[in-house]
């Protein structure tokens, strides 16, 4: 717990994965909802794509900092020689992605049912996102503590990733 609790202070003070995540995300929200048509017949079959694509890639950008920062500052060998368990590691990171995604969601989808015209407050809809962040997150966590171990970690994460969370 103390590990997600650093995690977050320092992604707080300073502020710059939040506001680029929610950036892109309204990003992609904003460009899909000008380049397709979409009508009320489209709109369900169309915007949970949108939506799966806008979590996706703000995922993609969250969780490749999640052990970059660490092994850039020095502080994943800190954590590792520590008497802390690699699982302990391992899941507060998760919980850590987990956390913030679950929050640019929830700022993100009442913008998504503006723009595309659907009811957000489905619990159906609640359930399947945070079912899906979870699996994002922990899938996420693993390629992202595999892909900052090597040269081309910026590639690497969304080569993993993307094949594996293809629904």
């Amino acid at each position: 717990m103390v590990l997600v609790w650093k995690d977050i202070l320092l992604e707080v003070r300073s502020r710059e994965l939040v506001i680029s995540v929610l950036v892109f995300g309204l990003l992609v929200a904003v460009v899909f909802n000008f380049a397709l048509d979409v009508t009320p017949q489209r709109v369900t079959a169309i915007a949970p794509g949108i939506l799966w694509v806008a979590f996706a890639f703000a995922a993609t950008m969250a969780m490749s900092r999640a052990f970059v920062r660490e092994r850039e500052q020095g502080g994943l060998e800190g954590l590792l020689l520590s008497p802390v368990s690699r699982d302990a590691i391992f899941l507060g990171k998760a919980l850590t992605n987990l956390l913030f995604m679950l929050l640019v969601e929830m700022v993100l989808l009442p913008v998504f049912a503006v723009l595309f015209g659907f009811s957000a407050m489905s619990f159906t809809l609640i359930g399947t996102i945070v079912l899906a962040t979870l699996g994002f997150s922990l899938v996420g966590t693993l390629f992202s503590a595999i892909a900052a171990q090597t040269r081309s970690r910026e590639i690497m994460l969304p080569v993993l990733f993307f094949p594996v969370i293809l629904p």
